[in-house]
């Protein structure tokens, strides 16, 4: 039995996709926050809670600082699944389960973790995986008995986002942009800082790694601040002249 389009949630435009609550916001939550201001529905799906971590008393309180954190941003939806934090591998029972996700809100652009993190969690690169195959399996037909009846859904556009910031190196893709987060800069750092177990006083130095890094990309891009995000397929153009001649160089005065 397939469920009705009815009885779906209404669809969301964006939905962001990362290993542990804090992920997405750190990587993307400027973006997020820009396309909420523009009209869109934007969501944030985990796939673990992140927890256990040296700081936190336990998964309720991380999950009640997702929450502020979404809320920060002004996102339509979050949700946390229940896979294992530190334990997260790429299995055909993840994939399901993210691809449910993806049936059920319809996102017309997902936005997933970009490649490995060296000297951080191996989770995130796990995630991407898990990503890439949900986002296929979502718009495979006959095969409803594995997604809870749940409509086939295709995704039009795929990207990544790095999401270490200690390696210079940039991932593959099919193109990079810089997103301007010159207006919601400030709403991502204030997200991140609902994270207040996982970044207290003494890691104030994440604050500013974020910071600067966001201005670095958006100084090079000719805004006051950006994210740097990868297309999974070419990137085309139109209009070259409309979109690379416009008067982005006064934002920079």
């Amino acid at each position: 039995m397939t469920a009705a389009e009815s009885d779906l949630p209404e669809p969301l435009d964006v939905l962001a996709v990362g290993a542990h609550p804090d992920d997405v916001e750190i990587a993307v939550g400027g973006t997020l926050a820009a396309m909420v201001r523009q009209g869109r529905r934007v969501g944030i799906v985990d796939l673990t809670d992140g927890e256990p971590t040296p700081l936190s008393p336990g998964p309720e309180v991380r999950i009640e600082e997702a929450r502020l954190a979404a809320e920060e941003l002004g996102v339509h939806h979050r949700e946390i699944l229940s896979l294992p934090n530190r334990r997260l591998f790429d299995s055909f029972e993840a994939r399901v389960e993210l691809a449910k996700v993806f049936r059920r809100w319809r996102p017309r652009l997902v936005l997933g973790i970009a490649d490995r993190t060296p000297l951080a969690s191996p989770d995130h690169w796990q995630a991407m995986q898990i990503t890439d195959a949900a986002v296929f399996y979502s718009r495979l037909t006959k095969w409803d008995d594995c997604f809870d009846g749940l409509p086939v859904h295709r995704i039009q556009r795929q990207l990544w986002y790095p999401l270490g910031f200690q390696n210079l190196s940039l991932p593959e893709g099919g193109g990079r942009f810089v997103s301007d987060i010159s207006d919601t800069l400030d709403t991502k750092i204030a997200a991140i800082r609902r994270y207040r177990t996982q970044f207290p006083k003494e890691k104030e130095r994440v604050f500013r790694l974020v910071e600067s890094h966001n201005r670095l990309l958006g100084m090079s891009a000719g805004f006051l601040a950006g994210e740097l995000l990868i297309c999974t397929g070419t990137l085309g153009l139109t209009d070259v002249f409309g979109t690379l001649c416009t008067d982005r160089d006064s934002s920079l005065h």
